[in-house]
């Protein structure tokens, strides 16, 4: 089983895969903030469009990083939701929702802290490439795929380094297309699978999307 070096490293190998394809109009959406040097490598090799895509975990009242939902945001933010989690676990309805405003509240503070003052990349028509550095159940990134698919995306993409079967086989129902380098059978955490796995801070977040669209508007320039 591979074990990468770092995020960077893990990005380069993923886009190597994901410029095989060959995709029409794409455009990479990082999951922050560990997606984003992932999904920074991707689009760099596909000269595409970087954005990220806010999405946050809705979690149990007393399990916090047990997902009964996700939400993303958005003009109408996008809600998903476990109902079969939310039944076992005697959810009610208020406090589902009471948690689902707080990460949107969350959302909106984050989205001021890194892209401030920079529209949205417009995704209706063009292929949508969903960049994670890795994927334990999938929940977040489903959200991710029901807000592009309902914004007009013409096609969507997951692209990630590491996820366990399961979880790319139940996406694959979802995307058109899921791009896996590494489905370990003993999964445990993602970072198991780096040398390297420290947290990406908000500097970080907010330079590389500058940087990538400081390059994208000097080609645009010539």
């Amino acid at each position: 089983m591979r074990i990468f070096k770092d995020r960077k490293e893990a990005g380069q190998l993923l886009a190597e895969e994901v410029a095989r394809h060959e995709y029409a109009d794409p455009i990479v959406f990082g999951l922050p903030r560990g997606g984003v040097p992932v999904a920074a490598e991707v689009a760099a090799k596909l000269k595409a469009p970087l954005d990220v895509i806010l999405v946050r975990k809705i979690g149990a009242p007393i399990q916090p990083e047990l997902a009964v939902g996700a939400v993303v945001d958005g003009d109408a933010p996008e809600i998903v939701r476990n109902e079969e989690l939310i039944r076992e676990l005697g959810l009610s309805e208020d406090e589902f929702l009471e948690e689902a405003q707080r990460q949107l509240e969350i959302i909106e503070a984050r989205r001021k802290l890194w892209v401030a003052g920079r529209p949205r990349i417009p995704v209706k028509d063009k292929t949508a490439i969903i960049v994670d550095d890795g994927i334990a159940t999938g929940a977040t990134v489903r959200a991710s795929l029901h807000a592009l698919k309902r914004l007009g995306s013409k096609r969507t993409v997951v692209a990630t380094p590491v996820a366990p079967l399961q979880a790319v086989e139940a996406l694959r129902e979802e995307a058109d297309d899921v791009i896996c380098l590494e489905t370990p059978e003993y999964f445990g955490a993602i970072g198991f699978f780096y040398l390297d796995f420290s947290q990406v801070s908000d500097a970080e977040v907010s330079r590389l999307l500058d940087t990538m669209s400081a390059a994208g508007t000097a080609e645009k320039g010539g």
